[in-house]
């Protein structure tokens, strides 16, 4: 991976470790009701959809990392889980109204994505 493109690799899976923590460990505490914007009641309801959530989370963290590792297809797994995360973002955006979601989520796996297909087709 070029520099500039792991960088951007690196914060997407970074930002979906984080996400994967505060869901699955932080969801009924103060700290992921902050990030989420829900109330404590939700938050008790919704900690088992929550955790599945984070776990799904993780699972994108583990590709990206994948992603950085491996010397001869890198590329290619990164392309995959960059779309996955590009997807997640915008629908997550589009289906809660939340345009924070875009930004915090779709715009950094857009950036990875756009350098890693440069890096591709160059």
């Amino acid at each position: 991976m070029d520099t500039l493109q792991l960088i951007f690799v690196a914060l997407v899976a970074l930002l979906h470790f984080y996400f994967m923590v505060l869901e699955m460990f932080y969801w009924t505490k103060p700290r992921g009701q902050k990030a989420f914007g829900v109330t404590p009641e939700f938050a008790e309801e919704s900690k088992v959809l929550a955790a599945n959530q984070g776990l799904y989370n993780g699972f994108l963290t583990a590709g990206l990392i994948w992603s950085i590792i491996d010397k001869t297809y890198g590329d290619k797994i990164a392309l995959f889980f960059l779309i996955c995360v590009t997807f997640a973002g915008i629908y997550g955006s589009y289906s809660t109204k939340n345009r924070k979601i875009f930004f915090v989520q779709a715009v950094p796996a857009m950036i990875a994505l756009i350098l890693t297909l440069l890096k591709i087709y160059n």
